[in-house]
């Protein structure tokens, strides 16, 4: 299966002046574990997770005061649309995160979580069983 397949292809997008509370609140919102930040001064796109935001916190910062350009990861692996859901895995799994940004030539298509990845297992487990 492809990541195209298995991608949250609705993503929440965030600017980098958007507080930490904000953002968290966008998540929670949605449902979602990270959020993409597109910086329209700054070339590339960065994501926010759910850690960035627990970091802030368990430091004592005030997310009703830090930006999330402060508190987010630009140097991000992204995903292709093509790539096997396995080489997402295996992305995931050496970088040691649960989320891949998916991008179609400069474009943002999607996310991919550990949490679609874990969906899709269990599902094509479920089939075979049947």
């Amino acid at each position: 299966m492809q990541v195209r397949e298995a991608m949250s292809s609705e993503v929440l997008v965030v600017g980098p002046e958007h507080t930490l509370r904000q953002a968290a609140r966008m998540m929670s919102a949605r449902g979602v574990g990270s959020a993409v930040v597109i910086d329209p001064d700054s070339e590339g796109v960065g994501i926010m997770t759910e850690r960035d935001v627990l970091n802030a916190i368990g430091a004592g910062l005030d997310c009703d005061v830090e930006r999330t350009g402060a508190h987010l990861t630009w140097d991000v692996v992204y995903a292709g649309p093509e790539w096997t859901v396995e080489e997402a895995a295996s992305a995931m799994a050496r970088g040691g995160f649960r989320h891949l940004v998916v991008l179609d030539g400069r474009e943002v298509a999607g996310v991919i979580s550990v949490r679609d990845i874990m969906r899709v297992w269990a599902g094509s487990r479920m089939a075979e069983a049947s």
